[in-house]
């Protein structure tokens, strides 16, 4: 008979439950408070994290029973993810280069979140040229027809609301937190690349600036995050660890050198966007001091304009001729201060401990209209002015606030008015390196003289016996029409609709000219017009 081999060693003893459950218990708090182990002198032993993890779930436990909920402090605080919405948007856009036309409709999803006031509020981007737009709640087979109240460019922010009552009923609004400081954790949550359930995506706030913001080519302030953001997640909202929400994810940085960088419209921009609509019944948009600047940190300049060494600011370069401020402040004032915030000399104002930002921010927290004191260094002396803000006239307008787009046809030649969405659909996305250069010289440097000023164009020559000869002329500025300068699109229409004399003389940029009989000219029109299915020879704007 074989005899079993019995292990050399004292067998160890027995020990109890409890007796186990307070050793393993005791051990985690020692190692958790930064007590490290001599493993020269202790045994590692088996099977230990199950058993620390029912003995601190148990007095955790017991705590909460006896002192009514002292743990809850260390609980998260998990965000309402009842008032985030999946929002569904038919879109139509208009056909820029055939303005009288528009494009195949398309489909797309993003997110939202319920505001106070039955309100929703999603990105502009998420609903530009809308025809239909349809929120559903969490947890919902029902999607409700929604209105779109105020649309913001700028900010990439749309306020929407639903009629049906039975919408609103079991959520509550989300409440807004205050603006996170750098480290600070976020949850971003929405319904990314179309998915019918939530998504939660976390991470930190990595910086905090001035940002360009995409879809309204304007700079406003934001938050920089590492956590992702997807097509989708547009639109829905970035809660703090108390489950407030400090934010709006609405754009992410794709560049196969970065990882990670998502953007946050912060709560400022939000507030600003709301109480704009509440105090005007719309959105008036965020206001510019409309100067172009330039830094003083030369000290050889700084002392050629008589500065002392204390006196700091930015010398004003270029003033918008429709700007309020263009008949008060002068180029080569230097802007000390604004609002009585001093300016420093690279165009940075003091915004939080340990932090500094771009003077701009100061003034986008202003509303269309308000005033605002600046004090200017000018002639070895300083000056205050009371002046007044007002929002951007741009000469190439980055958006045109979905209205359908205007156009003028006489004898083929097809005459509209500039803008970037016209820039992108001639040229593609990277129409900034495509257009002509005299346009984009005009785009990126010009300045409107007026507020009605408008850069027209001949789009195109649609080929008729009429215009022989002219086929080849293609988004080449009208300067002039029978020597009378040419203001807009709808000053152009009228003289030439009213003209009565021999012949429409129109000056092009490039000294080119374009002749035609008046008599024919008119009388060829409406048969072009039939040739090409074209409804109108205006657009419905330029007939009122």
């Amino acid at each position: 008979m074989a005899r079993t081999k019995r292990k050399r060693g004292r067998k160890p003893k027995n020990a109890t439950d409890e007796e186990t459950a307070s050793q393993d218990y005791s051990t985690a708090s020692k190692n958790g408070a930064n007590e490290p182990s001599d493993p020269d002198s202790q045994e590692p032993r088996r099977g230990r994290p199950k058993k620390i993890m029912v003995a601190s779930l148990e007095r955790c436990s017991s705590r909460l029973a006896d002192s009514k909920g002292d743990c809850t402090a260390a609980v998260k605080v998990v965000p309402s993810m009842e008032a985030v919405v999946k929002v569904f948007c038919v879109h139509t856009e208009p056909n820029f280069s055939l303005p009288w036309q528009r494009k195949r409709q398309y489909s797309s999803s993003s997110s939202g979140l319920i505001v106070g006031g039955r309100r929703v509020l999603t990105n502009a981007h998420s609903v530009e040229h809308h025809t239909q737009v349809k929120l559903k709640k969490r947890g919902s087979d029902t999607k409700y027809l929604a209105t779109v109240l105020a649309i913001g460019t700028e900010c990439d922010i749309a306020m929407l609301t639903v009629s049906d009552d039975e919408f609103w009923e079991g959520v509550s609004p989300v409440e807004f937190g205050d603006l996170p400081a750098l480290q600070d954790a976020v949850t971003v949550v929405g319904y990314p690349i179309g998915g019918d359930t939530i998504s939660v995506t976390s991470g930190v706030v990595s910086r905090m600036e001035i940002l360009s913001y995409v879809h309204g080519s304007t700079e406003l302030l934001g938050l920089q995050i590492d956590a992702a953001i997807n097509s989708g997640n547009s639109g829905g909202p970035a809660f703090n660890d108390k489950g407030k929400c400090v934010g709006i994810a609405f754009q992410s940085l794709k560049h196969e050198d970065v990882e990670n960088i998502g953007y946050v419209i912060p709560t400022p921009v939000i507030l600003h966007f709301i109480r704009d609509y509440e105090k005007n019944g719309a959105y008036t948009g965020f206001p510019i001091l409309g100067v172009e600047w330039q830094k003083m940190e030369n000290p050889d300049l700084r002392m050629s304009m008589g500065m002392g060494p204390d006196q700091k600011g930015v010398r004003i370069r270029r003033i918008e001729p429709t700007a309020p401020e263009s008949h008060v402040l002068k180029p080569s004032d230097v802007i000390l201060s604004f609002d009585g915030v001093n300016i420093s000399n690279d165009g940075t104002v003091p915004f939080r401990h340990g932090e500094r930002i771009g003077f701009s921010y100061l003034v986008s927290q202003k509303y269309t209209g308000d005033r605002a004191l600046v004090k200017v260094f000018r002639n070895l002396q300083i000056l205050e002015f009371n002046v007044k803000l007002a929002t951007h006239k741009r000469l190439v307008p980055a958006h045109i606030k979905g209205r359908p787009p205007s156009y003028y046809i006489i004898a083929g030649f097809v005459f509209t008015a500039v803008s970037v969405p016209y820039l992108r659909s001639e040229y593609g996305k990277d129409y900034e390196f495509d257009a002509p250069v005299k346009l984009l010289e005009k785009h990126l440097h010009s300045m409107a003289q007026s507020v009605d000023e408008q850069l027209v164009v001949v789009s195109q020559v649609l080929v008729s016996d009429i215009n022989i000869g002219y086929e080849e002329i293609v988004n080449t500025q009208v300067l002039a029409f029978n020597d009378k300068p040419v203001k807009n699109l709808k000053s152009l229409a009228n003289i030439v609709e009213s003209c009565d004399d021999d012949y429409l003389k129109f000056d092009l940029e490039y000294q080119q000219k374009v002749v035609l009989k008046t008599s024919t000219a008119k009388a060829a029109t409406l048969d072009i017009l039939t040739t090409h299915c074209i409804p109108s020879a205006m657009s419905d704007d330029l007939k009122t």
